[in-house]
Formats: structure tokens, sequence, C-alpha cells
């Protein structure tokens, strides 16, 4: 079996990606053009890969192809309906990085709530060393016990951040974007209500038409000004030019980003021009990789290829 990596360096460069107890592996530091995804394939029977696009024009030349492997959850770079009419099996890597994103979320939240970013570096400024008091609060934050935790997207990610806001004493409200929900542990509430009632709003939800732009300039018009927003889920469910206009006006207190509209984030996204720690912080779209998280998905798709050779389906998405 001729197993063809796509982009071994996505998983990074301190992770072990071995396949080749599975078949003939070649691996690619990365893939980003169809021209180079058509020339790589051609002779594949499995492919791993990311965000390498895998549609009818890239897999057209490559006629042995019989199993894509997802090296994430995530799967928007593969048309499915191409590879199920090609008979082609298109396996992800589920639950792999859950408490990773449920940690990142809080430590985005606490960063911006306690405004650790100014703390630290008013000790190290050596102000601190030089005031005549042996504490400093003189820009106000707040407990997290007693504030109410709005959740878009109640799957096992914003279960556990669920899950870890009630330990910190937080009323958990949610909403479903689709309205199929079937979760009855917390409450579920309409947009509106979610919106004008969270101090917290965390989003974890797949990005589709139905969440694209969910937070745009009316959204944001109905947060509290004190309301503090993050942002795990995709880039495009928060409009960033309105979430932009939102921060500069004091429309609502801060934003916690691991993930923008175009990734890495363009100078020309305005959220770029934002530099005050106290009010936005923004990380690489590294919530999900942690050592442990990125070693279970390397591994997982392992799994998933060694279930196809034995005929199993594992993680099979189009079926």
């Amino acid at each position: 079996m001729n197993i063809v990596v796509l982009e071994r360096h996505s998983a990074g460069t301190d992770i072990v990606v071995d396949y080749s107890a599975l078949g003939d592996c070649t691996y690619y530091r990365n893939t980003s053009t169809k021209e180079e995804v058509i020339e790589r394939v051609k002779n594949a029977d499995v492919i791993v890969a990311n965000k390498s696009p895998l549609n009818e024009e890239t897999l057209k030349d490559a006629p042995n192809v019989k199993l894509i492997c997802e090296l994430a959850t995530g799967f928007d770079n593969v048309d499915l309906a191409y590879c199920t009419g090609r008979g082609i099996k298109v396996a992800n890597v589920r639950d792999y990085c859950t408490d990773m994103v449920a940690q990142h979320t809080f430590a985005l939240a606490l960063a911006l709530s306690e405004k650790l970013s100014y703390y630290d570096n008013y000790v190290k400024s050596g102000v601190y060393s030089g005031q005549d008091r042996f504490s400093n609060f003189d820009i106000p934050f707040y407990e997290l016990s007693g504030k109410t935790w709005g959740i878009v997207g109640m799957g096992n990610i914003g279960k556990k951040v669920a899950q870890i806001a009630t330990a910190f004493g937080c009323k958990v409200i949610f909403h479903s974007v689709t309205g199929k929900s079937t979760v009855t542990d917390y409450l579920q509430v309409d947009k509106d209500t979610l919106l004008k009632e969270s101090d917290f709003l965390s989003l974890h939800c797949p990005l589709s038409d139905l969440s694209r732009n969910f937070i745009d300039e009316d959204a944001l018009r109905k947060m509290k000004r004190t309301a503090v927003l993050i942002n795990v889920a995709r880039g495009a469910v928060v409009n960033n030019r309105d979430l932009y206009e939102a921060l500069v006006s004091g429309e609502i207190a801060a934003a916690g980003l691991d993930v923008v509209e175009k990734e890495p984030l363009q100078l020309s996204n305005p959220l770029s021009k934002l530099k005050d720690s106290n009010k936005i912080i923004i990380t690489p779209h590294l919530a999900w990789a942690s050592v442990e998280a990125r070693t279970r998905c390397v591994e997982e798709v392992g799994r998933n290829i060694e279930a196809f050779q034995r005929g199993e389906s594992r993680n099979v998405i189009n079926e």
C-alpha cells in the first residue's frame, strides 16, 4: 500500500510521524498548491492530509486512491461528494484535542479578565519595585464565579468548557446553531438571549453557512459592554472587521482569538492593528496543538489506516 503524507509538518517536527509499518510511505513537509497535490498523489493508495485541497481536479489522475485520512477533525479541504462517488473513504480524527481546546479557552478568558499582561509588565518594568505598597490592582478585574458563561456549539468541546465553567461557579447557557442539540444538562437559549446575558461567550461550533459571521455587527451590539468573547472555533464564525469596530468603540470589553478569518493573520485584517493585550489576545491557531494532542492525532490516523486494511470502517465520515 502506497501511503502519501502531504503535510507531515502539520503535526510538528517534535512529534514522530511514522506509518512505515503500514505500507510504503512518502512524506512531504508541506503541500499547499493544487499542482503539488496532483503530482504527489498520482500513485497513492492512501493520502494523509490536513489542509491540502482534495477534489476532482487534484484527484482525477490518482486512480488508486482508496482512503483519505485527515490529520485533523475538520475536512473542509475534501470534496466529500466527489470522494463518495469515486468510492474513496474519508476518515478524520475525533476528540483528540478536546481537553486542550477547553484549556486554551480558559487561558484566554482568564488572561483577559484578570489583565495578566498588564500586571506582568507592571512587575517586570520595575515600576512595582519602586512603589510604596505591597500590592497593585489599579486596573479592576473580576471573578468568574457568579458570571454567565455562554457557549455556541455544545459538542464534546462545548461540554468540556461547560463543565469547567460550572466548576468556576458560572451559570452556563448555550445556543445550538442548528437547533438540533439534545443536551439537557445546561439551559439552551435563543441567540438574542445568549448575546444579551453572557458575560463570557465562547465559540465551539464548526464553520457552516449557519455559523459563518454568527458574531457580526448586529450580534456585538447586543452583547454586554463588559463581555469577553472567545473564539476557538473557526475564524469566519466572527466577522473580524465588525469585531475590530466593537473593540475600538467599547461595545464589548475584550476578545481572545485562536483563529482569524484568513490564516496566518494578514496585515490587512484590522485586528492586526490592535496591540493592547488587555483588549485582545490573538494566538496562532494553537489551541489544538499540545504535545499530547498532536501525538494522539498522529496515532489515531495510524489506527484509521490499520482499520481500513482490515476491511473495517473507523471514523469514516462519508458512508
